[in-house]
């Protein structure tokens, strides 16, 4: 597996990011439920949000991205960054090494 930090920037008022909220944290969830997901949350000031991913390829987590009502919405701009996780937390390990 990919490990992935994805940098999500919202690209329109905070009242449409409001109203897709629900949604998107239902589409995260799939993530969860996939364990392709190990974090998310919204950045300080609330200008995007920071998501720790997994996935076999960086098409593979786009693709799953593609479904985030955000991006339906053409609400925000994602930066998908691939990274090697050398050091984690022993609490991360299944996480990390597992499929």
């Amino acid at each position: 597996m990919k490990h992935f930090l994805i940098l999500i920037t919202y690209k329109v008022e905070l009242t449409i990011i409001d109203s897709l909220l629900a949604q998107h944290r239902e589409f995260l969830q799939t993530g969860y439920d996939k364990n392709l997901l190990l974090l998310s949350g919204p950045e300080n000031p609330r200008t995007g949000g920071v998501v720790i991913a997994k996935a076999n390829s960086l098409d593979d987590i786009k693709t799953f991205f593609q479904n985030d009502p955000y991006y339906k919405n053409n609400a925000a701009d994602y930066d998908f960054r691939e990274f090697n996780p050398v050091k984690y937390q022993q609490v991360l390990t299944d996480w990390i090494v597992g499929e």
